[in-house]
């Protein structure tokens, strides 16, 4: 119980999957930018009234729906880009969670039929890294904190209470559109109950944070750490679940089984962006089996691999090549970039402090983009709890 509630465990790991998944969904939007309007917008084939009737017979949330105006799509759309810049930076990130979250349900859930099983995965990610602190490390706030540690003062905090009021508003306007009577009541109103109480715990934690003492903060502390473990363990098990489910069932394929199975996909048309290299793997009948019962042995074992390190490190290796060669292959990046980023989960705790510490050296060598003589984060970092698995 106390390690559970102590600390939040795997804070690289936490921060690796923000950034990893924000990242994703930003360029996705980015690539699909000049093409918003047919994908997700009132110009494309599956209209508004077609969403709405989608919406009205599987409850799904989407603030697309409130208006069929294209004003309202572009903020909306806007909306989604900010907030995926701000998530990846970590830029007031319990807050930036939540828009983040709102922007990928309101686009998905407009138009279902968009996609593959890359945004399967953001979708269930953007919903459990609300209840994560996934931004104690690599992001804005942790400087802001680091800073006004090294001050032996709390930095007073302006824009947090701005953008809560701000925020407070766009719910309130969010729900008297959904309910049409100003109060709650009508639609998911439940979903309003859940948003309304995520705003109301972000008010009490600024003001406990505030003007309490010593003793309500640390209970805060160790309730948000307590929500943090739990998310951090189903977003473990979910990719768990992912790699389990996708291993059996090929298992049960008779192309899987003769060892062919790889060798269809690389004579479609649609999946061959490199027609040339697909056609010199798939004349090779060694490489199309090997490749095919590599894939199926490594889903299923991933799995029961988890508590020894040193096996589950070489296998969490060979899936991310699976997932860069199912990329340039196949052509799905984003279904790449989305798995990668939730295999980065199981990412050991020491590769990822290193790759900080590197990552810092280059920022001090001028390398990359900073200020000279800002000290890289994970340098000198206290030793921080792994994960189960880290």
């Amino acid at each position: 119980m106390r390690v559970a509630s102590a600390a939040s465990l795997g804070p690289y790991q936490s921060a690796v999957v923000r950034i990893g998944f924000s990242a994703t969904w930003l360029f996705f939007l980015l690539r699909e930018l000049p093409n918003r309007r047919e994908l997700y917008g009132p110009d494309g084939p599956w209209s508004w009234d077609l969403g709405n009737r989608l919406v009205g017979g599987n409850h799904a949330f989407t603030a697309l729906l409130w208006s069929d105006s294209t004003v309202w799509f572009e903020l909306v759309y806007a909306l989604a880009l900010v907030s995926s810049v701000l998530m990846m930076l970590g830029w007031r990130t319990r807050t930036m969670s939540v828009v983040f979250m709102i922007g990928v349900l309101s686009l998905q859930n407009r138009s279902v039929f968009v996609g593959d099983g890359g945004d399967n995965v953001i979708h269930l990610m953007a919903i459990y890294l609300v209840f994560t602190r996934c931004a104690q490390v690599w992001s804005l706030d942790a400087r802001r904190a680091a800073r006004a540690a090294a001050l032996g003062r709390d930095a007073r905090d302006r824009a947090g209470p701005v953008l809560w009021a701000v925020c407070g508003l766009a719910l309130l306007a969010g729900t008297w559109r959904t309910s049409g009577s100003g109060v709650l009541g009508g639609g998911e109103w439940w979903l309003w109950v859940v948003f309304w109480g995520m705003w109301a715990v972000q008010g009490l934690w600024w003001a406990v944070r505030r003007y309490a003492d010593a003793d309500a903060r640390a209970l805060l502390d160790v309730l948000a750490n307590l929500v943090h473990n739990a998310a951090m363990v189903v977003i473990m098990a979910e990719v768990c679940l992912v790699y389990a489910t996708a291993g059996w069932y090929k298992i049960q394929g008779s192309r899987w089984q003769d060892g062919t199975a790889l060798f269809y996909p690389l004579k479609l048309d649609y999946f061959s962006p490199w027609p040339e290299l697909s056609s010199l793997l798939g004349t090779s009948g060694v490489i199309v089996m090997l490749l095919t019962y590599g894939t199926v042995m490594v889903q299923v074992a991933f799995p029961f691999t988890l508590f020894n390190r040193r096996v589950k490190n070489v296998l969490l290796v060979a899936m991310m090549l699976e997932h860069a060669g199912i990329a340039v292959l196949l052509g799905l990046p984003f279904f790449s970039l989305a798995m990668i980023a939730a295999d980065a989960v199981f990412l050991p705790t020491s590769f990822l402090r290193g790759l900080g510490a590197y990552v810092g050296r280059l920022r001090r060598d001028g390398r990359l983009p900073g200020r000279r003589g800002e000290r890289g984060q994970g340098a000198d970092e206290v030793e921080r709890p792994r994960t189960l698995v880290g």
